[in-house]
């Protein structure tokens, strides 16, 4: 971002925004950064390449409420989308295997953008073309040429999910849904080589998710759905272990962030689906150990959760019963996008805005005031702006070749 060209527009907006406009809500501080975001967006996004991934699952349909396997479904595709222009555009779409199980965490960005990886959690059986199979592929994806390609296919343990990678581009985990462990894997430039596996402590079935590094990268944290444990795990390089410390956040832990600078993490509990309302939590990560601080009702299903590039927001896309049959009493034709903001240890509401069916990712642009929302059902991408003190939507969409099963941006270096 360059703050230097957006100065002079900084401090004539300030001059302009009368206090009854951030009193109420809003500190001098966050709206400063949301102008000079603003300001930033007018006078260009950098030199920096800022791109979000976007992977997409062709093999599974929503046919009234019942996920089904498509046959002779085409390829699974990897969709790189252009942020530094507004509204963001879709560059390339090329075809990588990938899966909609699991949380819409499976694919992972290198700080450089020179790399992604992405996971496959289950394949089309070969014997049974109806039906899925455990897949244990993780794709190494060069990112810097167009369109981009193939580079690597690893092996994971059985259902590999979430996937990320440290700030120092140097590690990469991923979480196997299949037996309760997370791989290991070393990154030096372009090349991504195992260096083993954590198991986690619980059954082979404890339904290991997703794993989020912290910001200093010398922790992560490991949601296992199954047995609705948060595993929190010690980094000490490329030496990856268990510190026997589980908490329980709420019914199916499943998609989790830890936000900058690394003072709490926010865990989304996607329920047992049966039409209640579910919640989202927020881990104190200064506490010694670790503890849920706070818990929130959000609606049927949180499925995506990501925090903004500098920690004030969190968004939580919310199932809301868009993917139930027409004819259950817990059916919504419209999931939602929540959005907080962060404040100390806690999140206070800031919007809410309907979205497609079945939908999956959540992203920040950069600037964190867009935010890109996955509709697997619609096969597209939403746009929102955070404008002032308003989520708006853009009525941008972003169409895509398969329906979008995860999304991910670069996790910048601090």
């Amino acid at each position: 971002m360059r703050i230097g060209k957006a100065a002079p527009c900084r401090r004539l907006m300030l001059a302009a925004v009368p206090m009854r406009h951030y009193r109420k809500r809003l500190t001098m501080k966050l709206l400063r950064r949301s102008l000079v975001a603003l300001c930033t967006l007018a006078t260009g996004f950098g030199a920096a390449a800022q791109i979000a991934v976007s992977v997409n699952d062709n093999k599974m349909v929503l046919d009234n409420g019942v996920a089904k396997v498509v046959p002779n479904a085409p390829p699974d595709t990897l969709a790189l989308i252009d942020m530094k222009t507004m509204p963001p555009r879709l560059l390339d779409e090329i075809e990588v295997p990938g899966s909609v199980v699991g949380p819409p965490l499976s694919v992972a960005v290198a700080p450089d953008e020179s790399i992604a990886l992405v996971t496959s959690a289950v394949k089309v059986s070969p014997a049974e073309p109806t039906k899925t199979v455990p897949d244990n592929r993780m794709s190494v994806i060069d990112l810097t040429v167009r369109p981009p390609r193939i580079i690597a296919t690893l092996t994971t343990g059985a259902s590999p999910a979430g996937v990320s990678i440290n700030r120092a581009g140097t590690l990469a985990l991923v979480a196997n849904r299949g037996d309760c462990t997370v791989s290991v894997f070393t990154i030096a430039g372009k090349t991504v080589t195992p260096a083993g596996t954590v198991a986690l402590g619980g059954a082979p079935d404890c339904g290991a998710s997703h794993v989020a590094i912290s910001p200093d990268g010398r922790r992560a944290l490991v949601t296992r759905d199954n047995d609705h444990k948060i595993s929190v795990l010690a980094i000490d390089g490329t030496k990856v272990e268990p510190t026997q410390r589980d908490m329980n956040a709420g019914l199916r832990p499943y998609g989790i962030d830890i936000c900058v600078p690394g003072r709490i993490a926010v865990v989304a509990n996607i329920g047992a689906g049966q039409g209640d309302a579910d919640t989202i939590s927020v881990i104190d990560m200064t506490a010694a150990p670790p503890r849920i601080v706070e818990t929130l009702s959000v609606g049927q299903t949180p499925e995506g959760i990501k925090c903004s590039p500098d920690g004030t927001y969190v968004a939580v896309v919310v199932m809301n019963g868009s993917n139930k049959a027409k004819e259950s009493p817990f059916y919504n034709p419209q999931g939602k996008l929540l959005l907080y903001m962060v404040a100390g240890k806690t999140l206070q509401k800031f919007g809410e805005l309907p979205i497609g069916n079945w939908s999956q990712g959540v992203a920040f642009a950069p600037d964190g005031l867009t935010v890109l929302v996955q509709n697997m059902v619609q096969k597209d991408i939403q746009v929102f702006r955070i404008d002032g003190m308003r989520l708006v939507d853009t009525g941008q969409r972003i169409p895509l070749k398969g329906g979008g099963a995860a999304l991910r941006t670069a996790d910048k270096p601090r």
